[in-house]
């Protein structure tokens, strides 16, 4: 039975409670036991981080401590923060985020960084993106280039609901279609992409067989890429040259032991300009690739 402030004749104070789960967090071995407290405690409060230390002596109403005793409950058994507190940020701005898609990782802010840099400002270009999930990359894009047109597709009809919901949630950008479908299914084919970017499944089997308890309760289908991890890859880079205009760029998230393979199969795909970029850790996470016109 996962720990939870259990009942006392005292009253339990913002200090008192924050003290005690962030021991138990601790204890738990979750990530940043403070932190996540935190964050807990001021979601159940609907306040601020900060206004929880302007009121640090302030008694909890019982409503208010049942509601914290669930989520440090839910917390205790491995569901994300993320989750629980129903917001992730994004590129400095707040996603809406739950079990229906990925949650997303610092390292895809990395994806955004170098898609900007193929698209100029100020001008009109056409951008698909491959496997959306909540939608944070698309619309991070969207909100950066409102002069590009962006079409995001996915599968899963779950995860194209919630980035509907962080469309609405941004203010609604004009320029940016959902397309349910897999991978290339249903993108408009002609004129074509300036730029195709996907963060699709990677993590091969014996990744998948070892996931962290909290990586277990977001959706598989955003995750699995089959026994090498390389299935949607591979699939990407071989059909994406129908999709992109001549010289125009190709960037995916990878695996970090998949750099040699997918050098290899864009160059058979007809790409140069190949570099593979590293992550803030120093692993291979990003490969960007110029599609070459037939000679």
């Amino acid at each position: 039975m996962p720990p939870a402030p259990p009942p006392s004749p005292k009253r339990w104070t913002i200090a008192s409670v924050l003290q005690w789960t962030s021991q138990q967090f601790k204890k738990l071995g979750v990530d940043s036991p403070r932190l996540t407290a935190e964050l807990l405690l001021a979601h159940a409060l609907q306040c601020s981080r900060v206004a929880l230390y302007l009121e640090y002596e302030r008694p909890l109403e019982p409503k208010e401590l049942g509601l914290y005793r669930s989520l440090v409950q839910r917390r205790s058994l491995g569901e994300p923060t993320q989750y629980l507190i129903g917001m992730k940020e994004f590129y400095q701005r707040p996603f809406i985020v739950d079990s229906r898609a990925l949650i997303p990782r610092p390292e895809t802010e990395l994806l955004v960084d170098f898609a900007l840099e193929k698209l100029p400002k100020n001008q009109n270009t056409r951008v698909a993106e491959l496997c959306t999930g909540s939608g944070c990359i698309a619309l991070s894009l969207a909100l950066e280039r409102p002069q590009a047109e962006i079409w995001a597709t996915d599968i899963s009809k779950e995860a194209l609901s919630l980035a509907r919901e962080n469309h609405q949630h941004l203010g609604s950008p004009p320029n940016v279609h959902w397309c349910e479908g897999n991978l290339f299914e249903n993108l408009p084919q002609t004129p074509s992409f300036h730029l195709l970017l996907s963060n699709p499944p990677y993590l091969c089997a014996q990744e998948m067989d070892s996931l962290q308890r909290e990586i277990r309760f977001e959706p598989r289908l955003a995750l699995d890429g089959g026994t090498d991890g390389m299935q949607l890859l591979s699939l990407i880079i071989q059909h994406s040259p129908r999709f992109l205009a001549p010289q125009g760029w190709l960037l995916l998230e990878m695996g970090q032991n998949q750099a040699e393979q997918i050098t290899l199969q864009l160059i058979k795909a007809g790409y140069a300009d190949i570099v593979i970029h590293k992550d803030w850790a120093g692993l291979h996470r990003i490969a960007q690739a110029r599609l070459t016109p037939p000679s």
